[in-house]
């Protein structure tokens, strides 16, 4: 199994519009974050996390000409924003891309990209196939996903487990019953905002608390947002089973 990170930043991106913060001037190309997504590659199928707004550059930028699946976590617009995009692979692959979101999810997309949905098809619009899924273990093929729902303030959104690795962004609290389905996961990827309280994302000490509970062999942060700190900074206060992700980086599983 192999897990690229296409996006690492929180809603704004990183640089953040207009900010001259240290991070938002940081020369290093670990802070330069776009939207939160990742790739993931295993058994050779290719399913993407998330088509945030910046979709379209993350596919161009590792080169993917293949998508068997697109995976909603929730219904924000950082997530969602460039299903738009997938008809290149519908141009591509001659076949509808299938979507797996909840009830809640496939409604807003219904409203966000109603030209999709509508009975009248314009020439040249993405072809999608619906499957609906809950908080139950679903599979893509022959590859078992098992959703673990977070609540991000007091929105519900789902991480998901692949084998040994599970992902998990826009979380702020996770119950007991849901934590139980991390736990044995040897690759934890969590979301970690920034250092001050914040009520939908979790901070980097609850973050590391979290990390430290499920004490998975390897746990990467992602959508970080610039009131973290530099990735040279933050990097240097964190336990050695834990590290930030950056865009582009890639693990095998």
């Amino acid at each position: 199994m192999k897990v690229t990170f296409l996006g690492t930043g929180t809603s704004q991106g990183v640089p953040v519009i207009g900010c001259s913060c240290e991070v938002c001037r940081s020369l290093d190309f670990r802070d330069k974050r776009l939207r939160t997504s990742i790739h993931l590659e295993v058994d050779e199928l290719s399913i993407i996390f998330d088509s945030g707004p910046d979709f379209r550059q993350q596919i161009l930028r590792e080169n993917i000409t293949q998508l068997d699946a697109l995976v909603f976590t929730h219904e924000h617009k950082d997530h969602t924003a460039g299903m738009d995009d997938i008809r290149s692979f519908n141009f591509l692959q001659k076949k509808d891309m299938p979507v797996y979101a909840r009830k809640n999810v496939v409604e807003q997309l219904k409203r966000e990209f109603a030209y999709i949905f509508s009975e009248t098809k314009y020439p040249g619009i993405p072809s999608v196939d619906i499957q609906e899924i809950d908080n139950s273990p679903f599979f893509i093929e022959k590859i078992k996903l098992t959703p673990i729902e977070v609540v991000h303030f007091k929105l519900p959104v789902f991480g998901f487990r692949i084998k040994d690795f599970t992902y998990i962004t826009d979380a702020k609290t996770i119950s007991d019953k849901e934590k139980e389905k991390i736990k044995g996961s040897k690759i934890l990827v969590i979301n970690a905002l920034q250092i001050d309280p914040h009520p939908s994302h979790m901070t980097l000490d609850e973050a590391i608390t979290l990390a430290k509970e499920i004490n998975a062999e390897k746990t990467y942060f992602t959508h970080l947002s610039h009131k973290m700190g530099t990735h040279k900074k933050v990097s240097a206060l964190l336990p050695e089973n834990i590290e930030i992700a950056y865009d582009g980086l890639k693990i095998e599983i």
